[in-house]
């Protein structure tokens, strides 16, 4: 596997899977804490409309956490995403509009 340093700004246009490789959207932008430093959410567009209803009907997007993701690479593979949406309950404020 290759360690160079990529550019933050790969990750946008790059399609997010659920780690059981369901379509979730397409990365757009990124949410950063520049204090420190860390990618802290993906901005996703393009959504699933099965996932995620209201937003793909109103063409909004989602943030998905960054400790979500599991891999980066040709795709994002992010985890519980499919279980978090359809469970809201459990987890109210880890995907915003």
């Amino acid at each position: 596997m290759d360690d160079t340093p990529q550019e933050i700004t790969a990750l946008v246009g790059r399609e997010v899977y659920s780690n059981n490789g369901i379509f979730v959207g397409e990365v757009e932008d990124i949410q950063l804490n520049l204090n420190g430093e860390a990618v802290t959410g993906l901005a996703v567009g393009n959504l699933n409309s099965e996932l995620f209803t209201e937003e793909a009907r109103t063409e909004r997007g989602v943030v998905v956490p960054y400790r979500w993701v599991r891999a980066v690479g040709d795709v994002v593979l992010v985890n519980d995403v499919v279980e978090r949406v359809r469970d809201p309950d459990e987890e109210q404020d880890e995907v915003l509009a």
